[in-house]
Parts: structure tokens; C-alpha cells; sequence
């Protein structure tokens, strides 16, 4: 009776693995469209990125049930348990990084970048590195490689500080050239949900760690 449970519960749990997997995708492939939208303007793109939500919403919903089952249904081991403890955490970070992808994708529709190109610039190279920073924390879980998980947090900081360069840049160009000042805001939001994207992705690294580990990783407590 018990190896016929604890098959059933190696499925569903792999079943788990695979639709978070899947998540991971369906988010990192929205982020990347997104961000090409803005860099050249790929209207198209954006628009798919912003039709394409509500999938990455409803996965999000049935990951949270498939989670809520195995809890509910199982007494997991403590190995079993730190994974679906994270599962449950990085599924709420996918679905964030998604809405900051939904919101990246509207402000390229409506993105100019005439008298901003030097802030627009610190928003490319932010581009890639938050990028990077996603792929990195996937593949982190998806390997089980902590060695992943800590890349990420390396890069957090460096995002941190070109969010506050590419804000000081914008502002010091509005109050020069008022006539920026709507495209600067919009800018300024950009880099804004980049930022938060780098964060979420720094969120799933921390988790990718504590799976491997057992422990608590808070960036900056070590």
C-alpha cells in the first residue's frame, strides 16, 4: 500500500516540477518579448505578451492547487517539503514577473526615447542583465544548482544601482527639457519594473538555494 502512495506522490510531484517548469517558460518567453518590444519597438510582440497573460494566470491558479493536494494529501519528507514550500513561492514569483512583463510590454507602446537616448541606454544594459538574471534563477531550479541561485544574487545590487542612475539621469534631463517629461516618466517606469523583475528573480534564487540546502538564504544575511 505504501510504495503504491509513494509512487503516487513521486508523480504528482514530478507533475509539479513540470508545470513549474512550464510557468518558468511561459514567463521568461513574455519577459524576452517584452524587452524586445522596448529595445525596437516591436509593437506585435507586446501585444502577445499582454494577450498571453491570463495563461500564465490560470497555470499559476492550477499550480496552487496541485500544491495545496500534495500538502493535504501526503505527510512529505522534510526534502519533499522544503521543495514544494519553494514551489509554492516561486509560482507567486513566475506570476509577478509576468504582470511586470504585461506592464513592460504597455509602456513600449508608448515609449520615446528622442533626448533620453543616454538614459535609454542604462535601461538596454539593465535589460540584459535582469534577463540574465531570470534565465540563471530557472535554470538554477530547474538543475537544482544553488551555484545558480548565488550568480543571481551577485547581480542584484548592480540593477539597484542603475535603477537609481537611470531616475537621476531622467530627472536631471526633464528639469533641462521639459518637453521629455511625459516620455521621461514613462522611462522611469521601465526601469522601475525591471527593477522589480530583478528582485522576484533574486527571490527565486534565494529559494533555488534553501531547496539544496536547507537554508534560509535573506540576500545580504549572507
Amino acid at each position: 500500500y505504501w510504495t503504491t502512495m509513494e509512487r503516487h506522490f513521486d508523480k504528482d510531484l514530478q507533475a509539479l516540477k513540470d508545470n513549474l517548469v512550464r510557468m518558468g517558460s511561459l514567463v521568461e518567453n513574455a519577459l524576452t518579448r517584452s524587452l524586445d518590444s522596448i529595445r525596437a519597438g516591436d509593437h506585435p510582440a507586446a501585444a502577445a505578451v499582454i494577450d498571453g497573460d491570463h495563461e500564465v494566470n490560470s497555470l499559476e491558479i492550477r499550480i496552487d492547487d496541485q500544491i495545496i493536494d500534495l500538502l493535504a494529501l501526503n505527510q512529505p519528507v522534510a526534502s519533499d517539503l522544503r521543495l514544494i514550500l519553494a514551489a509554492q513561492k516561486i509560482n507567486n514569483d513566475l506570476e509577478r514577473i509576468g504582470d511586470h512583463a504585461v506592464n513592460l510590454a504597455e509602456s513600449s507602446l508608448v515609449l520615446k526615447t528622442e533626448g533620453l537616448e543616454g538614459s535609454f541606454k542604462l535601461v538596454l544594459s539593465m535589460s540584459e542583465s535582469v534577463r540574465r538574471m531570470v534565465r540563471q534563477a530557472l535554470d538554477g531550479f530547474i538543475h537544482a544548482d544553488p551555484s545558480l541561485g548565488r550568480a543571481v544574487l551577485n547581480q542584484d545590487d548592480m540593477i539597484d544601482d542603475l535603477n537609481r542612475k537611470v531616475f537621476a539621469d531622467v530627472i536631471a534631463t526633464m528639469k533641462s527639457s521639459p518637453a521629455v517629461i511625459d516620455a521621461g516618466v514613462e522611462l522611469i517606469r521601465v526601469s522601475r519594473n525591471m527593477e522589480r523583475v530583478a528582485d522576484l528573480a533574486t527571490n527565486i534564487a534565494e529559494e533555488v538555494i534553501f531547496i539544496a540546502h536547507a537554508k534560509i538564504v535573506k540576500h545580504g544575511a549572507g
